[in-house]
């Protein structure tokens, strides 16, 4: 594990069983939350996905094209799950796959977890914990290994876009290849 990096995953590679990611934010765990949780939010980072959840177990999650999604032919739900367990601001745990990717989409679901700590000065900690076993197609994606560098994917990238965004009001990359930028 390295520890040098704002952002730090434990497992390396796309052939892990679990990814883990910690990122220390400059807010609190009620605007982490609302940033992961609610629709308005989960458009302005990442891939700009309009996420929905139904917060309560057994609840929904279903991940929305944008409008850049669409434009280029991937309307529809692009990922899905299962609310396993949510805990308000500091809990979410869900179910999770690649829905518009057949291949992927055949893998399963896989089990992510995000934990949300309140730590001194306005900084909270925020980790991702994202159980990949015998879904090496959703590990090598999720890890970010299918895009070269400097190119979005993978946790790394939207965590730090998550981040930016918070911290500075702005996303980490305003025109990526996936979505318009927002105002």
């Amino acid at each position: 594990m390295t520890s040098t990096a704002t952002l730090d995953r434990s497992s390396t590679g796309a052939s892990s069983t679990t990814q883990v990611y910690r990122i220390f934010i400059k807010a609190t765990p009620q605007a982490i939350w609302d940033a992961i949780t609610k629709p308005e939010w989960t458009q302005r980072f990442g891939y700009g996905l309009r996420d929905e959840y139904e917060l309560r177990p057994g609840g929904k999650y279903r991940g929305h094209a944008n409008q850049g999604m669409i434009e280029m032919g991937m309307g529809g739900v692009i990922v899905d799950g299962e609310v396993i367990e949510a805990d308000p601001p500091h809990k979410l745990v869900m179910t999770w796959r690649m829905a518009i990717d057949p291949t992927l989409a055949q893998e399963g679901w896989t089990r992510l977890t995000y934990e949300i700590v309140e730590g001194r000065g306005g900084v909270s900690r925020l980790s991702v914990i994202h159980d990949l076993a015998g879904r090496p197609g959703h590990a090598a994606m999720v890890a970010g290994d299918q895009q070269g560098p400097g190119a979005s994917g993978g946790w790394l990238w939207i965590l730090s876009d998550l981040k930016t965004l918070l911290e500075s009001g702005a996303q980490m990359t305003p025109a990526n290849r996936l979505h318009p930028p927002h105002e």
